[in-house]
């Protein structure tokens, strides 16, 4: 009765004060609520779980419920992926070659990893997904290529892929309209590549992408348990639920059962290590006042409040900028246990060790490597391979 009554109460609530687009009734997008409103929608949320097991029930609900949204019925299993790898570099400490693998049969996933030289054993994975750009060329922007080799140089084999239309990715547009179950569904074999790279310690996985890349990062977090620890950097927001088809195109916080947000969904990820990372001139400019405190509430249900974080950059904006790589490379190092040793230079973080490459040179697809034969190409053939995943 408690449960049912929490649901009538919330629905109500939600259907008084939610920014609906009438033509898609069932769906949560931009700016769905105003920053009041999403207070008082937390509010009422917070006060059917006070107890953890209280949070757990609605964790397993707001979970199951991005796994209908996008119709994926449950996490596959783990494959192993032939890989298309050319190109190695080795460079300053670490080295870069250029990936494309499978994610489903005439699809293929495109990035470029990163690994660190001279280490021996077992080292921590991170995947890092990009958020958008004008010139849909983010993997190859200084911030991705600065933030991936820094962390290769503190010991990490990092993967870096592109968004669906990005960079080499150019078997369909971005904005097909189930892009968010396909960039998922991606997040989730690119997990599968990273974990079965035998160097990569599976114990130790991080996700850590900025803007449509950090709803990428707690979207992954929040549906695969393989992630250990997220980074999700200017997109963690009560108010605001993406601005993209890939972020908010499918039916993922409004559910027949319930309703949610990207704060309740980043916090499934207690109570593993988050780092929320904000700045003062986006939808996140609250996150000291507001989400964050709301993210530790829950987390301290489980006795774990120091695990998660904020590094909030109240002059800056919507970046993945040094300051914030920053603060990602300590926390990383910490629950990673990565060595900063290599990337300082007296007492500070220094990435002039890294070398930026040409987008041609990180390219996966060029004329000597072509796309392969068995790749399916436009927007109408992807959406229907899209739709055949369950």
């Amino acid at each position: 009765m408690k449960i049912l009554t929490f649901i009538i109460l919330s629905l109500s609530l939600q259907t008084a004060f939610s920014q609906a687009n009438p033509e898609k009734p069932d769906l949560c997008q931009g700016n769905y609520y105003t920053e009041a409103q999403a207070v008082q929608i937390h509010q009422e949320y917070a006060r059917n779980y006070l107890k953890v097991q209280d949070w757990e029930k609605r964790a397993k609900l707001i979970r199951q419920g991005i796994l209908d949204g996008t119709g994926i019925t449950k996490i596959p299993s783990p494959v192993t992926p032939k890989v298309i790898s050319h190109s190695k570099r080795n460079l300053n400490g670490y080295s870069v070659e250029n990936i494309a693998f499978e994610t489903i049969e005439g699809f293929y996933l495109t990035g470029n990893l990163y690994r660190p030289l001279n280490m021996n054993g077992k080292r921590p994975g991170i995947l890092c997904p990009h958020g958008h750009a004008a010139k849909l060329d983010s993997r190859f922007q200084e911030q991705m290529q600065q933030r991936c080799a820094t962390l290769a140089r503190m010991g990490a084999i990092v993967f870096a892929y592109d968004m669906l239309g990005y960079a080499d990715s150019k078997q369909c547009s971005h904005k097909i309209p189930k892009a968010l179950k396909l960039q998922l569904w991606n997040g989730i074999r690119a997990l599968d590549f990273l974990t079965g790279i035998s160097e990569v310690d599976t114990a130790n996985i991080a996700v850590t992408g900025e803007s449509g890349g950090g709803t990428q990062t707690f979207l992954l977090a929040a549906v695969d348990p393989r992630v250990k620890v997220s980074v999700p950097v200017v997109m963690i927001s009560g108010h605001f639920f993406g601005g993209c088809v890939c972020e908010s195109g499918m039916p993922i916080h409004k559910r027949p059962t319930h309703q949610t947000s990207n704060l309740e969904i980043a916090a499934l990820m207690a109570p593993k290590p988050m780092l929320m990372v904000s700045d003062g001139d986006d939808w996140t400019k609250n996150t000291p006042d507001f989400e964050f405190p709301y993210v530790q509430k829950i987390y301290d249900l489980y006795h774990a409040k120091n695990m998660v974080e904020n590094a909030h950059f109240a002059k800056e904006k919507h970046d993945y900028g040094l300051s914030k790589r920053i603060a990602a490379y300590q926390f990383l190092a910490k629950h990673l246990h990565l060595s900063t040793e290599n990337v300082m230079k007296n007492g500070q973080f220094d990435e002039a060790g890294n070398t930026l490459l040409k987008p041609e040179e990180l390219a996966v697809f060029n004329n000597l490597h072509s796309l392969p034969s068995n790749a399916v190409v436009g927007d109408e053939r992807i959406s229907i391979l899209t739709d055949q995943l369950k």
